[in-house]
């Protein structure tokens, strides 16, 4: 269970009646998950037990997220806007955070960088492909070090252009390294998330017990 340190009296709880909206962000890939409002006795709950927490409006009660799907929201971080009348909670969801069955409750795409999400999606769907007529399909059809060696010579490219101060060619050597490694996880059995999440713990302030 992440323990995440919040100031619960700092917070204005005044300009809602009691209550505050809480938006609840992917913490893997910034996607706006769902809105909901949250009390004191909520927020205690979430912080207490590392679980999402809120007010139900319609139900008049406490009611942690996942309470019958079994997707509750593990807490990452919590965080107050600069009035502080207004949360922002980063979590990992465990399912689909809307009722509905999606990943989030707003419509669209709402990642933080959707175009880099579907280069992996389709990085993916070339797994079935033919060797022959797929670059992608052929490295993943691979050896392991086959992959391991392409992402490797990008990093040679994209030092090379660096140290000599080729901008345009770093920028394209430096694409050309993230889609190998997109690859390279790929095959691995990894994906983008795993590297943000690993970002995110070398993030978290560590304890000083």
């Amino acid at each position: 269970m992440t323990t995440v340190a919040f100031d619960a009296d700092a917070l204005d709880w005044s300009k809602g009646d009691g209550l505050l909206p809480l938006v609840v962000q992917h913490a893997h890939d910034g996607r706006v998950l769902m809105l909901g409002y949250t009390d004191r006795g909520a927020l205690e709950r979430t912080l207490a037990t590392g679980e999402v927490h809120f007010w139900s409006r319609s139900k008049q009660r406490l009611w942690r997220k996942g309470e019958s799907s079994g997707h509750v929201l593990a807490l990452v971080s919590l965080a107050a806007d600069c009035d502080r009348d207004a949360l922002l909670a980063q979590a990992v969801p465990r399912g689909p955070t809307c009722h509905r069955g999606a990943s989030s409750c707003f419509d669209g795409d709402s990642r933080a960088h959707p175009w880099l999400n579907e280069l992996e999606a389709l990085i993916a769907s070339r797994a079935g492909a033919d060797p022959t007529s797929s670059y992608v399909a052929r490295l993943l059809a691979a050896t392991p070090a086959r992959r391991a060696q392409k992402v490797g010579e990008e990093g040679v490219e994209v030092a090379l252009a660096a140290a000599t101060g080729d901008l345009d060619g770093l920028r394209g050597e430096a694409a050309d390294l993230l889609f190998h490694l997109l690859v390279l996880l790929r095959g691995s059995g990894l994906a983008f998330a795993d590297v943000v999440a690993e970002l995110a713990l070398r993030d978290r302030p560590r304890s000083t017990g």
